[in-house]
């Protein structure tokens, strides 16, 4: 019996039919894309061509503009360092953080714990920061840790600050140091006055009173000489003694006879002294100040020694705002590389981790040699998004850095803001360096969806 066929017509009618439906669910989003991605990225190569007012051909000139000005190769360099440095941290982050979960109790709460800050902005992460980061130890949390550790070592005095003042019997000494004026004998007695003062500095302090001396000893008092209407270097009625300074006695010859502390009225008492002329030193570690903290999003560099010029320093320098940053980003994005990780983790093979562990494996062995290759697919996409966030990453470096240290730690993304967008830019150049980095930005997307694909 002969084989029917359709109709030509009737083939081509039921292929329009199919494409027509395609056309309408596609045919917006298409459209949508186009207006919103395809036109701004022609125009924007479009417009790298042509000057800052946009009526003049320059061809090529914004492009040997950008890669010309040191900014722009500062920006270049600080993206280098996010690349190099933060994918491969946030990555090793997320793999301690997504086997350790395996391994702990409490493993939910944990990873609620590490991913919350995903569910925060990234401009308001770095307002957050960047209170955590201020100078004041009494105001940022890690100068705040740091000072409470160098304080330990290097403990405080407690009368800081450039006003305290010398007002009768002292003298400069040497390291900051204040020396009696008039030497002592056994028997005699020492009046130091301080001022400058504030009486929130001596809460413990009582009202002042000269000592009786006493023989074989040197008796003193160490107090804040001042009073509305009193007389320098005379104890007036109400003035308060100095706590808590401390003292050593002198001889002739520079070396120290004794040490002790005054006491809350400001008396001090040095016993058991010999036949001799001494001085009473006010040590210089009262004066002594505390830790003031780290400008961690300064201007400070980790600047090598170089001999390249100043350019050559400018590029090879580390700042330290930039450390910070990337501190920053490590507590934001962990939790996303954890949790990705984890997800490749649970989806292993148990089989072959029980067949290793039998075979006479380790735990570390079994993670080198087995868990790790077989999460080196989740472990190249975590890496290679990274790698397309900190490209283009804007928002935590504007939010988190001063104005004034921007300049040095300043990247791409930023850079082409100041350049397109703020003050009497140059919309020319401010288009190339978007070019530029939609250029190092395609390649690395690619391949990460050659990886999700995989």
């Amino acid at each position: 019996m002969p084989r029917r066929t359709k109709p030509p017509g009737r083939a081509h009618r039921t292929g329009s039919r199919r494409v027509i439906p395609v056309l309408l669910f596609l045919g917006p989003a298409v459209l949508l894309l186009g207006v919103v991605v395809g036109y701004p990225a022609v125009a924007t190569v479009a417009r790298s061509l042509y000057d800052t007012s946009g009526g003049r051909f320059v061809g090529l000139d914004n492009y040997r503009t950008l890669f010309g000005t040191t900014t722009t190769l500062i920006a270049i360099r600080n993206n280098a360092i996010w690349v190099i440095v933060f994918p491969s941290l946030v990555t090793f982050l997320g793999l301690v953080f997504a086997v350790l979960t395996e391994r702990i109790r409490w493993a939910t709460a944990f990873k609620t714990i590490v991913f919350a800050p995903m569910a925060v902005s990234l401009f308001a992460s770095g307002v957050i920061w960047r209170i955590v980061y201020e100078t004041d130890p009494g105001r940022g949390l890690v100068n705040s840790v740091v000072g409470t550790v160098a304080n330990a070592f290097h403990t405080p005095g407690h009368y800081t600050g450039p006003t305290v003042k010398a007002t009768s019997g002292l003298r400069s000494g040497a390291g900051g140091a204040l020396v009696s004026t008039a030497s002592v004998s056994p028997g005699g007695i020492v009046q130091l006055g301080l001022t400058g003062i504030p009486p929130s500095a001596i809460p413990r302090a009582t009202t002042a009173s000269t000592p009786r001396g006493a023989p074989g000893a040197v008796d003193g008092v160490v107090w804040r000489d001042f009073s509305p209407g009193g007389r320098m270097g005379v104890i007036d009625r109400g003035e308060l003694g100095l706590p808590g300074v401390r003292l050593t006695l002198q001889r002739a010859d520079g070396r120290a006879a004794g040490s002790t502390t005054s006491a809350d009225d400001g008396s001090f008492h040095f016993d058991g002294v010999a036949t001799g002329s001494y001085h009473v030193v006010v040590d210089s570690s009262n004066f002594q100040p505390g830790f003031q903290g780290v400008d961690w999003l300064g201007t400070r560099s980790l600047t090598p020694t170089s001999a390249l010029g100043e350019t050559g320093r400018a590029l090879l320098s580390v700042p330290l705002a930039v450390i910070a940053e990337i501190v920053a980003m490590l507590w934001i994005w962990t939790g996303f590389s954890m949790v990705v990780i984890g997800a490749g983790l649970a989806a292993l093979d148990r089989e072959v981790l029980e067949a290793a562990r039998m075979d006479g494996a380790g735990e570390w062995q079994t993670l080198r040699r087995v868990t790790l290759p077989l999460l080196a697919p989740v472990l190249a996409v975590v890496l290679v998004t990274m790698i397309i966030n900190v490209l283009k990453i804007f928002d935590v470096i504007v939010s988190i850095t001063p104005d004034s240290s921007q300049q040095q730690s300043t990247v791409l993304a930023l850079e082409m803001w100041r350049i397109g967008f703020t003050g009497v830019g140059d919309k020319g150049v401010g288009s190339a360096v978007s070019v530029f980095l939609f250029v190092l930005v395609v390649p690395v997307m690619l391949l990460n969806v050659r990886r999700i694909r995989g």
